[in-house]
């Protein structure tokens, strides 16, 4: 196929679609429907003997809406406060309900299933959305070219980020005179890792993504906003249903924790493959779909941009987080030492993120070639 170029399009052009107009559109209520209807019924399970595995269903389902309504709520409060508050909305809060399952599951006593969360949702973004985004993108439009300078930015700092993690790991695996020490290694490798998000805070206000943002570029978030189709929400509004699904998802993250055992031991699958890949994709679902749809309409700049800013966010954020907040829910011993394998598939999927991105253009069969990575390492953990 003849090879194109494809050039971002101005702000302006990136709303291919008229905004509707009122306040909610056609999209908005579906979703809110949608979110209030398996809520309800996912409480209902949640409150009864009814079947486990149901009852994980409809929470995970419930959680994944209630993530979608927090990435929506911030992106109205960017129409009303400017792209550069989006992306720190966003980096701040769009990963709050993949952070409450996590805590809840540390919470549970369930350590290896908060680890592999972690490792998981790295993993969901960077093989299974980018590969899933490479690959119904390729075959539609063939060979998709982007601007590669901010991606590779992107890539390269969560490299960086997860090499960062890997101390702990890393000090235990070899018996280093610093084995002894994993807690107090975790929590300043999760300080470090916070002072520099704080610092990337600036630049990410002036929309720097190329310097050291963690968020995409201006015209990424506005082409996301465009893909997802909201009416236009007061300011009051877009706050108030934040606020409300922030709390639906810690409510529904508990529900979808207490659920978990129960549904892994009837499904027979290991713990540590439920937090790999069920509860990652899960928490990762709502910026997903919209990378992918990225994808298909041909906007491969902003859909990789969209789809490597989160498990930077995660590396970043989430999980120094998760570390510093552990002793609140009686996790105090928890650290980032993660199993050999953990540790070595997580390297894999940074270093692959790099490859991939560094000639600037996508292809289905390097999408096909990182589904089938991420099949590999899924099947590698299903027994533990």
């Amino acid at each position: 196929m003849a090879r194109r170029k494809i050039t971002p399009p101005a702000t302006k052009q990136i709303f291919t679609k008229v905004k509707p107009a009122g306040i909610f559109s056609h999209s908005d209520r579906r979703l809110f429907a949608i979110t209030l209807a398996v809520t309800v019924v996912a409480g209902i399970f949640h409150n009864s003997d009814g079947n486990r595995i149901v009852a994980f269903g409809f929470a995970g389902v419930a959680l994944a809406t209630l993530a979608s309504l927090v990435g929506r709520s911030v992106e109205t409060l960017g129409d009303r406060l400017g792209s550069g508050v989006t992306g720190v909305l966003q980096s701040c809060l769009g990963n709050l309900p993949q952070l409450f399952v996590i805590l809840f599951s540390l919470k549970a006593g369930l350590y290896e299933v908060a680890k592999a969360t972690i490792v998981g949702s790295i993993l969901a973004n960077v093989l299974l959305v980018m590969g899933l985004a490479f690959l119904v993108g390729g075959i539609k439009h063939g060979r998709q070219l982007f601007n590669a300078k901010a991606s590779k930015h992107l890539a390269l700092l969560l490299t960086l980020s997860v090499f960062v993690l890997a101390i702990p790991t890393l000090t235990s695996t070899l018996h280093t005179p610093a084995a002894d020490h994993e807690r107090v290694i975790t929590v300043v490798v999760s300080v470090l890792l916070l002072l520099l998000f704080v610092a990337s805070l600036p630049d990410t206000l002036r929309h720097k993504p190329d310097e050291s943002g963690v968020a995409g570029s201006a015209l990424a978030l506005e082409a996301k906003s465009a893909e997802e189709h909201h009416g236009e929400w007061p300011l009051q509004v877009a706050i108030g249903i934040l606020v409300l699904t922030v709390i639906g998802a810690a409510v529904v993250s508990g529900w979808f924790v207490a659920a978990l055992t129960p549904a892994i031991d009837l499904m027979g699958i290991s713990p540590v493959f439920a937090g790999l890949i069920i509860v990652a994709i899960v928490g990762n679902a709502a910026e997903n779909l919209v990378g992918i749809k990225l994808a298909i309409s041909n906007k491969s700049d902003y859909a990789l941009q969209i789809i490597l800013q989160s498990p930077a966010q995660v590396a970043m954020t989430v999980a120094p987080i998760v570390v510093l907040a552990a002793p609140l829910v009686g996790a105090a011993t928890f650290t980032l030492v993660l199993s050999p394998l953990l540790l070595s598939v997580l390297f894999m999927a940074a270093i692959a993120t790099v490859l991939v991105v560094a000639d600037g253009y996508s292809t289905w069969f390097k999408g096909a070639t990182l589904l089938a990575l991420y099949a590999a390492i899924a099947t590698a953990f299903w027994w533990g």
